[in-house]
């Protein structure tokens, strides 16, 4: 079978790995200096306070880089538009659409004055709808979208397969 349009999208993080080691490093130093500050002036008490905010740093770091791993793939091939969503602490879901019923809806996202929601791209056909990218930036959100309409256009055109009866 024929992939016409493949995507997988994932979550930005902009701290990598060896970023992430640095920083920990930087903030470990810190914190040994401010508490050999302390124990130096017979404050010794406030030394296990200084761990814990190296503590905290790290497990925030820990979830963000678990939250890192999901992502959602969209597929158009010549028979159905398939969208798989794998997070880390849910099951995997997938929903699947025919190309030809397929309507794209991509909303831009709200004023930063404006409480509302962000911007989303939103597949839908028959009643079943999902949304697509939310973690995506605005402009990331925006030219997906126009891919994808780009791609279901190239199928829509001559020769396409048929509708489906119904």
């Amino acid at each position: 079978m024929r992939v016409l349009f493949d995507a997988i999208l994932h979550p930005h993080r902009s701290l990598g790995r060896s970023g992430f080691r640095v920083l920990m490093a930087v903030v470990v130093a810190m914190n040994l200096i401010v508490a050999g500050i302390f124990v130096a002036h017979g404050a010794w008490p406030v030394v296990p306070f200084c761990g814990l905010d190296v503590l905290a740093l790290w497990l925030a770091f820990r979830v963000s880089y678990r939250s890192a791993r999901q992502y959602e793939r969209v597929r158009l091939t010549e028979t159905a538009l398939t969208v798989q969503r794998v997070h880390w602490k849910a099951p995997e879901r997938r929903w699947s659409f025919h190309p030809y019923w397929l309507r794209i809806t991509h909303t831009e996202p709200a004023d930063h004055e404006r409480r509302g929601a962000a911007g989303q791209v939103t597949l839908s056909s028959h009643g079943q709808s999902v949304g697509v990218g939310s973690f995506l930036s605005p402009d990331e959100r925006s030219s997906f979208a126009r891919a994808l309409g780009d791609a279901l256009r190239a199928w829509r055109r001559p020769p396409c397969p048929p509708a489906p009866a119904g």
